[in-house]
């Protein structure tokens, strides 16, 4: 059984008090020269006078055989995570469990975990049998053993024809391979992928992205994967775990945290292009129903919203309003602004709009759509169906639904 559970998991890493002071005051001042909390600002993770806390109130159940990606911006404790569960990072506290093994002080070669680094890791002076084969060499297992295992795996990878050659004679994608191959020749019962493809370029990228999907669908074992690229983790995984700053922002499905993302940095971290946000709406009450107003303009709110704010006594209040850039439809009335940006995408156009000092971004589709309307110095009229948008609360911005 290759399941993983983290109980209350915390990395903190010692630092000297004057590393905290100095951190402490840089923070401070970093922060003082921020006027909104929502301009990309990300504070630092938590120092206290222990030392910094690079994860903290970490909880997850990973059942077997799942695909579990741990997304968010560098720095934001996933690595960390993922070193924890292979032994390479000791845990501060809290309690992880491979299968109903309590791990936490079983060293790295005794958990049967395989992990693939971003750098590939591979001896240069090897060939890649030589390289997929070097673990089990050193379990000792028979020459004909090893032999089996390394042509199988080479096979479901498709690099049987490489297997003489030396990592240098490699591209980056053959590369990948060998190290992927490496880990799965041990049939281990979880491989972690620390960011595999942030060396590739985009083509391959999205090239290794589908191997990872069909290998995966070959080898019965758990995964868990860690990347910054949020394309990955909505492709990749059958649930992603939204992290910033040590904590875990939401854990879903990839269409759940895409249609209801938990709060507001997670709406504007997944999803691509960004989602439109619209500051300082206010939430009012006009005869029993729920309205925003984005600019002048009364928007009363879908019946789905109405339910959950009526069920919720939601008072009035201020607001944060996103609007994902494909749900921006193109109207003869609504708002009006000016195309300042026209991408061609071949099947949409991405539109950035001005509106009255905002940045708005729609993605039209091309199909049956007059190009001279969408180009630059254009007025733009748009709108957008009330019940695709998400409300938040501009004080703690959580999603109010």
């Amino acid at each position: 059984m290759s399941s993983i559970t983290l109980k209350n998991i915390k990395k903190l890493y010692p630092i000297t008090p004057e590393e905290v002071k100095a951190n402490k005051r840089a923070a401070k001042k970093r922060k003082a020269d921020i006027p909104e909390p929502d301009d990309g600002f990300v504070p630092n993770l938590q120092i206290t006078d222990e030392g910094v806390v690079a994860v903290q109130n970490f909880n997850l159940e990973i059942k077997d055989k799942e695909f579990v990606v741990l997304v968010g911006p560098s720095g934001c404790g996933k690595s960390t995570t993922l070193r924890m569960i292979a032994g390479l990072e000791e845990i501060s506290d809290g309690e992880l469990y491979i299968g109903d093994v309590y791990s936490n002080n079983i060293a790295p070669r005794d958990r049967n975990i395989a992990m693939v680094f971003q750098n590939y890791s591979l001896y240069p002076h090897m060939s890649v049998y030589d390289n997929m084969a070097f673990s089990l060499k050193l379990a000792k297992l028979p020459k004909e053993e090893i032999d089996r295992k390394v042509k199988e795996a080479a096979k479901t990878l498709e690099i049987t024809q490489i297997l003489d050659r030396l990592p240098k004679a490699l591209s980056g994608g053959q590369r990948q391979r060998v190290a992927i191959g490496r880990a799965i020749v041990r049939q281990p019962q979880v491989i972690l992928m620390d960011e595999p493809l942030s060396n590739l370029d985009a083509k391959l990228r999205g090239q290794m992205r589908s191997e990872i999907i069909r290998l995966r669908q070959k080898i019965n074992t758990t995964f868990v994967y860690v990347t910054h690229d949020q394309v990955e983790a909505m492709t990749l995984g059958d649930r992603i775990v939204v992290m910033r700053d040590g904590f875990i922002q939401q854990v879903g499905t990839p269409q759940d945290v895409f249609n209801h993302p938990t709060n507001v940095f997670v709406a504007g971290f997944i999803g691509t292009p960004q989602i439109n946000f619209f500051h300082h709406v206010p939430l009012t009450i006009k005869n029993g129903d729920y309205y925003i107003t984005i600019q002048g303009k009364d928007i009363r709110l879908s019946e789905k919203h109405q339910q959950a704010l009526k069920e919720n006594k939601q008072p009035e209040i201020e607001t944060i309003v996103g609007v994902r850039p494909v749900h921006v439809e193109m109207k003869d009335t609504g708002f009006t602004g000016k195309i300042e940006v026209s991408e061609m995408m071949g099947s949409e156009v991405h539109l950035h709009i001005n509106l009255n000092g905002d940045d708005i971004v729609a993605v039209i589709p091309t199909a049956n759509l007059d190009l001279n309307t969408v180009a630059l110095g254009k007025d733009f009229t748009f709108d957008f169906n009330p019940s695709l948008i998400h409300i938040f609360d501009a004080e703690t911005e959580k999603n109010l639904i």
